[in-house]
């Protein structure tokens, strides 16, 4: 997925989550073959998806997502696709936010060697092109970097197929992510290190993200292959399953290395 350095985007929008098992997944997919466009990025086993998660000494990104404040956000930096990530690779560095019920991200892409720096709280040169939406971005990271002490608390990966919507559908995704795993250590993205489940293996997350509303047919679907809504954030996965922070008491299985 190739975005040209320094390109922002910002994105609002609805998110629900749920956990499916093989039998779901495979269902549902062969519905949505029929209903959704695959994205263009994915091939039949779908892309590799790598994050970095940031967050202060104390998890007061972690903590505002347990407590289920109305307004929250974190950092992370994601790689979309396999092998390591040289300087010059292009990665992004996002903010995603909740606002009430609407989750909002805004992202920069730029070379992974500037993402670094920018998200170790030092600002970077952006192309001369670059808007004032940008700019302000970059100084809004920095800022966050700086006053919350921010540093690599977890490294999220899982391989994602994804759908888009098409026609009278066109703002609607769905997402499936399966094989959820981290690490709490050698936070290079694609670096060669030992990965940990933070799920269970036979388990993905469902993830339908729209825009205004999520259509009918497909509420319809999620509720005939008896799809449950779950509240779960793969960074507090990884959080818990490190040790970084209590586990609950409803965990869902306990996890192996791989």
């Amino acid at each position: 997925m190739t975005v040209p350095a320094g390109a922002s985007h910002a994105f609002n929008r609805f998110e629900i989550k749920y956990l499916a098992s093989p039998v779901q997944v495979d269902r549902l997919r062969a519905e949505l073959d029929r209903a959704m466009a695959p994205d263009p990025h994915g091939g039949p086993d779908g892309y590799r998806v790598e994050s970095v998660y940031y967050d202060s000494p104390a998890l007061r990104f972690y903590w505002e997502k347990i407590d289920g404040l109305r307004f929250r956000r974190k950092l992370r930096l994601r790689q979309y696709g396999a092998g390591p990530a040289q300087d010059t690779s292009p990665v992004f560095v996002e903010v995603k936010q909740r606002v009430n019920r609407v989750t909002q991200k805004r992202r920069l892409s730029l070379p992974y060697a500037a993402a670094r720096r920018l998200c170790s709280g030092q600002a970077v040169e952006l192309p001369a092109a670059a808007t004032l939406a940008q700019t302000r971005l970059a100084d809004e990271i920095v800022e966050l970097c700086l006053i919350e002490r921010l540093r690599p608390m977890v490294t999220t990966c899982y391989q994602r197929q994804a759908y888009l919507g098409r026609g009278a559908d066109l703002g609607l995704r769905v997402t499936i992510d399966r094989r959820l795993r981290g690490r709490d250590r050698d936070f290079g993205l694609g670096a060669q290190s030992t990965n940990r489940l933070t799920l269970p293996p036979s388990l993905a997350v469902v993830e339908v993200k729209a825009d205004e509303r999520v259509p009918y047919w497909l509420t319809d679907l999620t509720a005939r292959h008896d799809l449950q809504i779950v509240r779960l954030s793969k960074y507090c996965r990884s959080v818990e399953a490190f040790g970084l922070a209590p586990r609950p008491s409803h965990t869902l299985s306990d996890q192996k290395e791989i």
